[in-house]
C-alpha cells in the first residue's frame, strides 16, 4: 500500500528537535499556513456541500458529522456553535463520535475501529433522506467514518465526505467529495495539525455558506443569531442599530418588543407596525432580511403614492 500522504515526513522536519525553539515554531507556523492554502483548492466541491446542507436544514431535515480522533473535535467545534451563531435548531445538528461522550475526557484510539458503533449511531440517530451526513477523516479510510458513511447511504442519506488525501475510500463512495490536499504534517502522522487545521477552516466555510444562503447573514452581520448572554445581546443590539440606521436605546427597546429576535427588530425599526407584521413579512420572504426589507419599503411607497 502507498504511503498517504498524511503519514510521510515534511520536507523541513529533518533536524527540527535540534532547532532553537522560536525556529522550531516557525516550521510549526509555517505548516500551519501551507495546510491551510489547501482549502482554497476545494471551494468547488465546499460550495456544492453547504447548497445540500442549506436545502436540508430550510427542509426541516439534520446536519450529521461522523468522525473520530481529532477529525471529531473539528466537526464536534462547528456543530455545536451553529446554534448560537446562526440561530440554526438545536434538534437539527447531530454529532456522532467515535468512543461517544467518553471521547470528549479520554480520545482513545480504539473506538475509530468499531464498526458497529458507527452503524449503530446512524440507525438510533434516525437517520433518513431528508437528513445529511458529513463525515470527516483526514486519512479518508476511519473505519468508524467509512462505517458511519456506509450505513447512512444505505438509508438514503445523502452524504458529504472531507479527507486530506485524494483518492480515499470514504471519498469514493460520498455524494460530494471534498479533498484538502494537505502537505505531509512536520510532526509525521500528527493530523491533529494541518490536517485538522484545514478541516476546522473548510467546515467552517460550508456551515458558513450554508448559513449565508439561508439567510441567516446580513452583510457581514449574523441576523438569526440566538442571543442567550450578555455578550451576544450587546452584539445583536449593534446589529440592528448598524442595520436599521438606529440609535442603540432604541435598538435594544425593539430587540425586546421582537423577542429577541434581530431580524423582526430590525423590520420594526424600518416601518413594520407590529411584531405579527413583521413576522408575515420574514415568512413571504423566506425568512431572508433583505428581500423583507424590500418588501417593507415597496409597502411604504406604495401608501405614499396612494395618499
Amino acid at each position: 500500500m502507498a504511503l498517504r500522504r498524511t503519514e510521510e515526513r515534511h520536507a523541513e522536519a529533518g533536524g527540527i528537535d535540534l532547532l532553537p525553539d522560536e525556529d522550531v515554531l516557525a516550521r510549526l507556523a509555517d505548516a500551519q499556513v501551507e495546510a491551510a492554502a489547501s482549502v482554497r483548492a476545494a471551494r468547488e466541491s465546499l460550495a456544492r456541500a453547504a447548497r445540500l446542507a442549506a436545502d436540508t436544514v430550510a427542509k426541516g431535515g439534520r446536519i450529521a458529522y461522523a468522525a473520530a480522533g481529532s477529525s471529531a473535535l473539528m466537526a464536534l467545534a462547528d456543530g455545536l456553535e451553529l446554534p448560537g451563531t446562526f440561530g440554526i435548531a438545536p434538534e437539527q445538528v447531530i454529532v456522532l463520535i467515535a468512543g461517544g461522550a467518553a471521547a470528549l475526557h479520554t480520545l482513545a484510539g480504539a473506538p475509530e475501529d468499531d464498526l458497529d458503533e458507527a452503524r449503530r449511531a446512524v440507525v438510533e440517530a434516525g437517520l433518513g433522506p431528508a437528513d445529511c451526513l458529513i463525515a470527516v477523516t483526514a486519512s479518508g479510510s476511519t473505519p468508524y467514518a467509512l462505517a458511519a458513511l456506509e450505513e447512512a447511504r444505505a438509508r438514503a442519506v445523502p452524504t458529504i465526505a472531507i479527507a486530506n488525501n485524494a483518492g480515499a475510500p470514504v471519498l469514493e463512495r460520498a455524494d460530494i467529495a471534498v479533498v484538502l490536499a494537505t502537505p505531509p504534517e512536520i510532526v509525521a502522522g500528527s493530523t491533529r495539525m494541518g490536517a485538522g487545521t484545514a478541516q476546522k477552516i473548510a467546515l467552517n466555510m460550508l456551515s458558513t455558506l450554508m448559513a449565508i444562503r439561508l439567510g441567516h447573514v446580513h452583510d457581514g452581520f449574523m441576523v438569526n443569531l440566538k442571543a442567550d448572554n450578555q455578550k451576544l445581546k450587546a452584539r445583536a443590539v449593534g446589529i440592528v442599530a448598524a442595520i436599521a440606521g438606529c440609535g442603540e436605546a432604541e435598538a435594544d427597546t425593539l430587540l425586546d418588543r421582537a423577542g429577541g429576535s434581530v431580524k423582526i427588530a430590525t423590520l420594526l425599526a424600518a416601518g413594520a407596525v407590529s411584531r405579527a407584521a413583521a413576522e408575515a413579512l420574514l415568512q413571504d420572504a423566506g425568512w431572508r432580511l433583505r428581500p423583507a426589507l424590500s418588501m417593507l419599503k415597496g409597502d411604504a411607497r406604495a401608501r405614499t403614492q396612494a395618499s
